[in-house]
């Protein structure tokens, strides 16, 4: 793995740990009322977004692609706090057990990068832009099938695998457009 992955993964996760935290203070965890299924749809329109832009070659939405990424990563790292927190009813989680919990996923992201740079030998490094926001779109499908499905798979991996690699592509689109 290129020594600036790591470095450049953790820098891009501060910036959207920082606009996560900003927007709780904001909005409290309002989110933690979306079941699985509204975050993944969250997930699809901003996808869905970047995708059009990309296409027209404009917007009429100031909001920059770049911010829309941001916004997959936390979303996605929401989906996946909400996949820990489920038994649980309480809307309203302390700022720093958030945080926590904010970063024990993203560590496990990490290691998820690691093992998968290791083994693709950071392919994604040639990839265009352009077809991560597929791939991304790809697997966010596939997620809404398996919920669909009310979870149950054949031989896929489930969503929190689809999650996890929808983080790890937005990170990626994020390195690529520095």
């Amino acid at each position: 793995m290129q020594a600036n992955t790591l470095s450049d993964f953790r820098k891009i996760i501060a910036n959207c740990q920082q606009i996560f935290n900003q927007k709780n203070r904001d909005y409290g965890t309002s989110w933690r009322i979306l079941r699985l299924p509204s975050i993944t749809d969250q997930l699809f329109i901003k996808a869905m977004r970047i995708r059009s832009i990309q296409e027209k070659g404009t917007q009429k939405v100031a909001d920059d692609i770049k911010d829309e990424f941001f916004g997959i990563i936390n979303y996605s790292l929401i989906a996946l706090i909400q996949i820990q927190l489920q038994a649980e009813t309480e809307l309203k989680i302390d700022p720093q057990q958030l945080n926590e919990l904010y970063s024990q996923e993203v560590e496990k992201n990490i290691t998820l990068l690691q093992n998968k740079n290791h083994d693709y030998n950071e392919a994604w490094r040639m990839m265009r832009v352009s077809s991560m926001t597929d791939i991304i779109l790809a697997k966010l499908l596939r997620i809404k099938e398996i919920e669909n499905n009310e979870g149950k798979t054949l031989i896929s991996e489930g969503v929190e695998a689809g999650y996890r690699d929808i983080l790890n592509y937005a990170v990626f689109c994020l390195i690529l457009l520095q």
